[in-house]
C-alpha cells in the first residue's frame, strides 16, 4: 500500500456531502435494520447466539421433565 497523497487530514467524500450517508443511517434506524453487510452479519449473529441459548435452556428442560416422567412409570 502507497502513501496517500494530498493534504493530510483533509478529504473530501461525495456522499458525504450529498447527504447520501445521513439518509441512509437515518432509514436504517428506523428500520432497526442495518444497511451494511457487516451490520446485517452482525445483527443476525447476536440473534442466533440467543437462539441457541433459548434451544438449550428448553431442551434441558424438556429432557428434566422425560427423565421426572419416566422415574414415575
Amino acid at each position: 500500500m502507497g502513501r496517500k497523497k494530498g493534504i493530510p487530514g483533509l478529504s473530501f467524500s461525495w456522499k458525504r456531502a450529498s447527504g447520501l450517508s445521513s439518509a441512509k443511517g437515518k432509514l436504517s434506524r428506523e428500520l432497526g435494520v442495518p444497511l451494511s453487510r457487516s451490520g446485517r452479519q452482525r445483527k443476525l449473529g447476536r440473534e442466533m447466539g440467543c437462539c441457541v441459548l433459548a434451544a438449550f435452556l428448553f431442551a434441558g428442560g424438556v429432557a428434566a421433565v422425560v427423565g421426572f416422567v419416566r422415574s414415575f412409570v
